[in-house]
């Protein structure tokens, strides 16, 4: 493990003492990208283009100047504080012009993937009641299709281009004022932005944040867990669309003053690309989902000049931990896994001042008293599996306001004291925490409780599997059975000798009762479009099938 970084050099003195302070007004677009504004060369975003070979710089300067006038084009059409603001842009600047000039206005924005259909598109203008659309031209024609059935929707404007019935950004923005005037503040507990759920088990449910709260919570997202500086250029591999753009492209990192870098890649992800790009960019700190890491891990890594680069985090799913050694074998960095939510800011995290146990989520994040609990609150001992909940007493930053106009599901997350994740996991002796699974993933068969990603990484280690998911199969005998899908690696075909290798590799690398009593060969799996694997697909599959 190298050095432990200056921002954390001793977890318990900052679980014990760090705080973070929120004014009584806040608005990121002023407080934070105008201040670093005032040094007019300083970068704040490098915007590399699909081919990964040229990349367009913005600084700060240039961010706080089209914010404002992104702003005055609000303000042209009438669009004002709490209105709600569709965004759906892929990996360009002008995403940040509109986001950064929408929060200064108050405007909530509500980021959508470019993947979403049209009927996504319709959900979340009707269930928002969404004044504005803010879209690229490759997207104009879906959010078209379903404009006539959004009665909230009153404006369309096009970012990238010019398009009969819209408002053009490009065509509009050298005739807007560059300097914002007569805006007040946002208050701190106003509302900053809408993210929906990935719909991993229901429908995607809105998650409001407030101005400060997320904000300013991700600060320790940055700090603690990317360990960012002001010199360091930040690249983390997401979606506009998703929480994960908050917690790695946009809130904490420009509060510490780094330089953020996007790939506006296109079709599926590009492992060779990326290594590319990483290696030429002058990146310093990476992070990626789980199943980017996989797919790096199948190059001959040590071809790759990777010496810029000197932190590595991952999140989204858990990482396996054959995964995690691959990659320090041929780059000699240590993956720091963490764990979070759309709900919340960082929860979990290995930190480099902590050693590192792979599979783990790490230690619970300074500033938050995250515990393993039973259903009714209790804390649970070491080693005893429960729900991941987060301390209400008090009320951390970074946590969200609300589930949005959804009283039944705030119920059912805010009760006795605690935020319940809604995710299972157990501490160790020394407190680190270890991921089960979503509570409905969970898989009891004759009496034993069986996560599902302990089987899905010990498949991993087997050559054959590029990629699996385990749920529960009913039975007759047992109740329920676990059942693997199996994506193959290049090379390998079905059999029966292949399924028995499986089982037989599982048996001996986890216990004897969680190996996969059937598994199921399938060309791919199941995901929401933000990447992870709908487990709950395949549950219902298996409970419809015939007997």
């Amino acid at each position: 493990m190298r050095d432990a970084p200056p921002n954390m050099l001793d977890y318990e003195e900052a679980r014990r003492t760090f705080s973070l302070d929120v004014p009584e007004r806040f608005n990121f677009g002023f407080d934070v990208v105008d201040r670093w504004a005032e040094d007019r060369t300083k970068l704040a975003l490098v915007s590399v283009d699909p081919s990964g070979e040229h990349a367009r710089k913005s600084t700060f300067w240039d961010l706080a100047v089209s914010s404002n006038r992104f702003a005055n084009l609000l303000r042209g059409l009438g669009v004002g504080k709490g209105e709600r603001a569709l965004l759906m842009a892929p990996r360009i600047p002008e995403w940040y012009e509109a986001f950064l000039g929408m929060t200064k206005l108050g405007v909530v924005p509500m980021p959508a993937t470019t993947l979403c259909t049209s009927h996504d598109i319709e959900y979340r203008i009707n269930r928002a009641e969404a004044s504005i659309a803010v879209v690229d031209a490759e997207n104009a024609g879906k959010m078209e299709e379903v404009a006539a059935s959004c009665p909230s929707l009153d404006h369309l404007v096009l970012l990238d281009g010019e398009r009969r019935g819209w408002i053009s950004w490009p065509a509009e923005r050298m005739g807007l004022s560059r300097a914002l005037e007569g805006v007040e503040s946002t208050r701190s507990d106003d509302p900053l932005v809408i993210y929906f759920t990935s719909g991993t088990v229901g429908p995607p449910k809105m998650v409001l944040h407030t101005q400060a709260s997320y904000a300013i919570g991700h600060t320790l997202t940055a700090r603690f867990w990317h360990d960012l500086k002001p010199t360091d250029l930040h690249w983390a591999i997401s979606d506009p669309g998703w929480a994960k753009m908050a917690y790695g492209k946009l809130f904490g990192q420009w509060t510490q003053g780094a330089a953020i870098l996007q790939h506006d890649a296109k079709g599926r992800f590009d492992a060779a690309q990326t290594l590319s790009i990483l290696e030429r960019s002058g990146v310093t700190s990476f992070c990626a989902p789980p199943t980017a890491y996989r797919m790096m891990v199948l190059e001959d890594l040590t071809g790759y000049d990777l010496s810029g680069l000197r932190h590595c985090t991952a999140a989204g799913e858990p990482l396996n931990p054959e995964v995690m050694k691959v990659w320090e074998d041929g780059t000699g960095l240590t993956i720091y896994d963490g764990y979070g939510q759309t709900e919340t800011v960082l929860l979990a995290a290995n930190f480099r001042c902590l050693p590192v146990k792979p599979g783990s989520m790490g230690k619970p994040m300074p500033g938050f008293e995250v515990a393993i609990v039973d259903d009714g609150g209790n804390r649970v001992s070491a080693g005893e599996e429960g729900q991941i909940a987060v301390s209400l007493e008090p009320r951390p930053v970074g946590l969200m306001k609300e589930y949005w106009r959804d009283p039944e599901a705030v119920a059912g997350a805010f009760r006795s004291g605690w935020y319940f994740t809604g995710d299972r996991a157990y501490s160790d002796e020394d407190g680190y925490l270890w991921f089960v699974g979503r509570a409905d993933d969970v898989i009891i068969s004759a009496g034993y409780r069986i996560g599902p990603f302990e089987v899905e990484s010990a498949l991993l280690e087997h050559p054959a599997v590029a990629e699996s998911a385990v749920v529960a199969s009913p039975d007759e005998l047992r109740g329920n059975i676990v059942k693997a899908f199996v994506v193959l690696a290049p090379g390998y075909v079905p059999s029966e000798e292949l399924t028995l290798s499986l089982q037989e590799h599982v048996r001996r690398v986890t216990a004897p009762f969680k190996y996969p009593r059937a598994v199921e060969y399938v060309a791919d799996l199941p995901k929401t479009i933000s990447g992870k694997i709908r487990r709950i697909e395949l549950r219902e599959e298996e409970r419809a099938a015939p007997a």
